[in-house]
């Protein structure tokens, strides 16, 4: 097994969405099926001040590092999940690291109200992107990118991988397409197992990653 050498971020607060990134953390997480199994993993970044934070299902997380020694080129991609916090204004030190990942020509994925927080700042402005919907955007005073909505589960647009709050495993699917964690047979397989509950597509997981 591979020690890893590729690193995901997800962000951390008080009552984060903690389902809304579960698919996409754990199949990181799990090098079986990957193309390079244990090169990936993730770690877990908060607001400075934040120690243990207790997502919106109770569960207890301790962030591995701070939001302030953060910085793009030590990460593939920064995750997002939503949380009723967003639609307060809060969390804006994690929106402006993500847009300055965005910056760096770094990855980010957000979800649900995550989204809001990017509009905060323009960063759906000039891309392509979704959210729960569009007039929940619209919401967001300073928001100026609704010629750029796309109403659809996920979208990807120049590294912002944007999904709406019911689309958790589409999001996952993105991440994972976009990282290129698995060949393109096993994704689909992992995709449609999930969606379907059918076990074949396990066995054709299997397949498509050669065995492992």
């Amino acid at each position: 097994m591979n020690t890893p050498t590729r690193t995901v971020h997800l962000y951390l607060f008080e009552g984060f969405a903690d389902w809304e990134a579960a698919y996409a953390v754990a199949g990181i997480n799990t090098p079986e099926f990957q193309k390079t199994p244990g090169d990936w993993q993730v770690k877990t970044v908060a607001a400075a001040g934040a120690n243990l934070t207790r997502s919106m299902g109770g569960l207890s997380v301790m962030p591995d590092i701070r939001l302030s020694t953060l910085f793009p080129d030590d990460s593939e991609l920064l995750i997002l999940p939503g949380g009723a916090g967003w639609d307060k204004g809060e969390h804006m030190e994690a929106a402006k690291k993500a847009k300055e990942f965005l910056d760096a020509g770094k990855r980010v994925a957000a979800i649900c109200g995550a989204t809001a927080g990017l509009a905060r700042l323009g960063a759906l402005d000039d891309r392509q992107h979704t959210s729960n919907a569009l007039s929940y955007l619209k919401g967001v005073g300073e928001y100026a990118g609704s010629d750029r909505y796309v109403d659809e589960p996920v979208v990807i647009d120049r590294g912002l991988i944007t999904a709406g709050g019911m689309s958790a495993l589409d999001f996952a699917r993105a991440i994972f397409d976009t990282l290129d964690i698995y060949e393109p047979e096993t994704l689909e397989a992992w995709y449609q197992l999930n969606k379907t509950g059918k076990s074949a597509y396990f066995a054709k997981m299997a397949q498509g990653a050669g065995g492992r």
